[in-house]
């Protein structure tokens, strides 16, 4: 082996060596140092200037900022967090690629040294050829660092992207609660806003009411000041005037009492002519609050026991009519939706069908202006007795109480709650339609499937008001009460 002095200096010829390509670019301007220990190894790794936290490291910061952050912040913020977290993934996912573009190059940097001092190696001989073997051997240990950092690489590009798949379905379901929440909020705001009209349409009633007894009062004052006028200058001629209206007055309440006499007569002789041919008639007042009831007319027709009795409601225009479903009995108290209507009965006796046709059922004076009252309320409680419970008559005679409210109806017996129902489409609610005592004071109620109840009231004012107010309040549920097997 021929030494060489350090001294000698050996030229090589420019050929000798292969050109390094052109697309090659080197990250830093040197190249790195590294310490080698046995068996060729890297003992220690350059240290890189300017270098930032891992991507490991930023997914966990995010990941925990998140989750202190979760019970704090509005749906709004969240949504806004999720956009810039995936902004922050995506700019993470493009560095990603941008290393492994990097890592690309340094393989074809060192492939390309490694063949250059695989050159050398067949034309050095000695020490020198040592030196070049080391230089492969530090170029190939090099080659497996480099590989072994593609690998976490490619882990961390896996972490990437499967964040980048979450945050972007976490932004969906943000942007999804985002707009829930806000159309909560419209609908919220479009119910204040009807509370809202109510109560000032109701503000203006009350002024117009309170503002009439006064106009009432101030044309009373006039007409007393027009007649002290009238009698300071014509005193005699004035009370003439009087006297002869005060007459004019009593003729003619004189004439209409004996006009309702005669009409009494005739409505008694219209109806006595009629029943000569009728085999049945129909007892009651058209009115809401009493009831109808069918009576024969003579003891020669068989009795009311032997027949059967199916009761009818009128359309408007009379072209079909209704069944009232349940109203099988010869009794029949009428409902608040019965007014304005005309009911039909089909009698049917021996084979033979009789109908009878009342006169359009007539509300009561001042229920309308009662119920309007009560509606301001929110909720109204009547006083009724259980008469029967699932269809079967109901051994206790305590007092209960009903309550109506805007959500709900209750019935309980001090903290005892029998039933306590929100309205629902299930929900039945109309005047009782079965031969039971006080049918007009009655009320069927079926609070949902497997459970219905027959109150009494203690009038039949209550009893309809009652209905009236329940239907107002559910239609403001979108819910429509009616009897069973209603057109509703």
């Amino acid at each position: 082996m021929t030494k060489i002095s350090p001294e000698v200096e050996i030229r090589m010829p420019m050929e000798a060596f292969p050109p390094v390509s052109a697309d090659v670019s080197f990250i830093s301007n040197s190249f790195p140092k590294y310490k080698l220990g046995a068996d060729n190894q890297i003992l220690e790794e350059p240290v890189e200037d300017n270098q930032g936290p891992s991507l490991k490291d930023v997914i966990e910061q995010e990941a925990s900022n998140l989750a202190d952050q979760h019970k704090r912040i509005s749906v709004r913020d969240l949504a806004s967090k999720f956009d810039k977290n995936l902004a922050a993934a995506a700019k993470l996912s493009n560095e990603a690629k941008l290393r492994e573009v990097a890592s690309l190059e340094g393989h074809v940097l060192l492939k390309k040294l490694r063949d250059a001092l695989e050159s050398l190696r067949g034309r050095f001989a000695g020490r020198n050829k040592e030196d070049v073997e080391k230089a492969i051997s530090m170029v190939e240990a090099l080659a497996v660092k480099l590989t072994q950092n593609e690998g976490e690489l490619i882990q961390e590009k896996f972490e990437v992207k499967k964040l980048v798949n979450f945050l972007k379905q976490a932004s969906e379901d943000a942007k999804k609660l985002v707009n829930q929440e806000k159309s909560f909020a419209c609908a919220e705001i479009e119910s204040a806003r009807s509370v809202v009209l109510r109560i000032g349409e109701a503000l203006e009633e009350q002024e117009k009411a309170s503002q009439k007894p006064q106009d009432v009062d101030g044309l009373i004052e006039e007409v007393q000041e027009a007649r002290r006028i009238k009698l300071l200058h014509q005193p005699s001629k004035v009370m003439a005037m009087e006297y002869e209206l005060r007459a004019l007055r009593d003729q003619i309440r004189e004439k209409s009492i004996f006009s309702i006499k005669l009409q009494k007569e005739l409505t008694l002789s219209k109806r006595d002519e009629e029943n000569k041919y009728r085999l049945y008639m129909l007892v009651g007042s058209d009115a809401l609050g009493s009831y109808l009831r069918v009576q024969p007319c003579s003891g020669e027709v068989p009795q009311v026991l032997k027949c059967s009795f199916q009761w009818y409601r009128l359309s408007s225009e009379g072209s079909w009519r209704e069944v009232i479903s349940g109203a099988n009995k010869s009794i029949y108290a009428p409902d608040p939706s019965d007014v304005g209507r005309i009911l039909q009965v089909d009698i049917v006796s021996n084979g033979k069908k009789l109908t009878l046709t009342t006169n359009p059922i007539q509300t009561v004076s001042g229920l309308g202006s009662h119920v309007e009252a009560l509606l301001r309320k929110s909720n109204t409680d009547f006083n009724v007795v259980i008469s029967q419970m699932n269809g079967k008559d109901h051994s206790s005679h305590s007092t209960h109480s009903f309550n109506v409210g805007r959500m709900r109806i209750k019935l309980c017996r001090g903290w005892i709650t029998k039933a306590r129902e929100i309205y629902s489409p299930s929900m039945q609610l109309c005047g009782v339609r079965g031969d039971v005592g006080n049918a007009a004071k009655a009320l069927f109620w079926q609070a949902r499937k497997g459970l219905s109840f027959v109150l009494s009231f203690e009038s039949e004012r209550e009893r309809n008001v009652a209905i009236m107010i329940a239907r107002k309040y559910a239609l403001d549920c979108n819910v429509v009460l009616g009897g069973p097997d209603d057109l509703v």
